[in-house]
């Protein structure tokens, strides 16, 4: 299973990219999926993470949403009042049910898009 970013790209600051993720596979039954940044030489981050069964959702920054669309099997990051720091390459993550996972760090996720770059 691969899972596919799509939506980044350059955009003024002040204005708003809307970032897609969508499973090239079968998906087995996930626990959360997420969003994380990461700059050159820095370590990733997370900005984002849905909880699938209950819908929780928690963030970094009020700038952002998550959301999922179960019929597509899209996870999507809208971002707005986009500032030049937020220049990242932004990842797509997914973690299988069990383990006791929190979802809150990098080592919790099982599957990892490859990246897609906004630029501010």
């Amino acid at each position: 299973v691969q899972l596919v970013e799509s939506g980044g790209g350059s955009v003024q600051s002040g204005g708003s990219l809307r970032l897609s993720c969508a499973p090239s596979g079968n998906m087995p039954e996930m626990y959360c999926m997420g969003w994380f940044r990461q700059a050159p030489g820095r370590e990733r981050e997370g900005v984002a993470r849905l909880y699938i069964d209950t819908g929780n959702k928690r963030y970094s920054d009020p700038r952002f949403t998550i959301s999922l669309d179960n019929a597509e099997h899209t996870l999507w990051l809208e971002m707005n009042n986009l500032r030049p720091d937020d220049t990242n390459i932004y990842y797509c993550a997914a973690a299988r049910k069990g383990g006791g996972r929190t979802c809150s760090d990098t080592d919790d996720y099982d599957f990892y898009g490859q990246g897609t770059q906004v630029t501010v």
